[in-house]
């Protein structure tokens, strides 16, 4: 009888530790639908494809070919962008805060009322830009970099109040 009250206590014990393994108390939820890994297009060529207005959070775009790409309104928020051509892609009002957009060639691209808060820019080319409105507030970027965007920049960003030549840091 001890013996069987001592096994029925060892499965409880056991049943009640792998559920609360299995399942995050706060959320009730199991861990795995709580996390899902970050959308991936790394290497993909997306060209054309609309994203506006979707969640990407953390997505995965780098070396990818984003030309023609709708991301208007987009949440890119630590997206990884890195060594991704872009060309007339359309980034208007898009949150790529803490973003990594390195080295990118940007050609025609509309990042107008874009948040690039925080974002990593580095060895970025922007020609022919849009960035009215846009927010570069703590953006990494060298001095070349800003030079040329403050050749254009103007207004003031839609949901930051940030305005674009004092988030660039440009000369009065």
């Amino acid at each position: 009888m001890q013996r069987f009250a001592i096994g029925l206590l060892t499965m409880l014990i056991c049943s009640v530790w792998t559920m609360s393994a299995i399942a995050d108390p706060i959320q009730g939820k199991r861990y795995d639908q709580q996390y899902r890994p970050p959308l991936s297009y790394s290497n993909a060529d997306v060209r054309g494809q609309d994203f506006s207005g979707q969640a990407l959070r953390f997505a995965e775009f780098t070396n990818a070919n984003l030309t023609d790409t709708n991301f208007s309104d987009a949440d890119l928020a630590g997206a990884a962008m890195s060594a991704s051509n872009m060309t007339e892609t359309n980034l208007h009002g898009a949150n790529l805060q803490q973003a990594m957009v390195d080295q990118v060639p940007m050609v025609r691209v509309d990042l107008s009322d874009a948040n690039l808060t925080d974002a990593m820019l580095l060895r970025s080319a922007f020609l022919d830009v849009n960035i009215t409105g846009a927010d570069f507030t703590g953006a990494i970027l060298d001095r070349a970099q800003i030079r040329d965007l403050c050749k254009v920049a103007q207004g003031t960003n839609s949901k930051t109040g940030a305005d674009t030549r004092e988030s660039l840091g440009c000369p009065s």
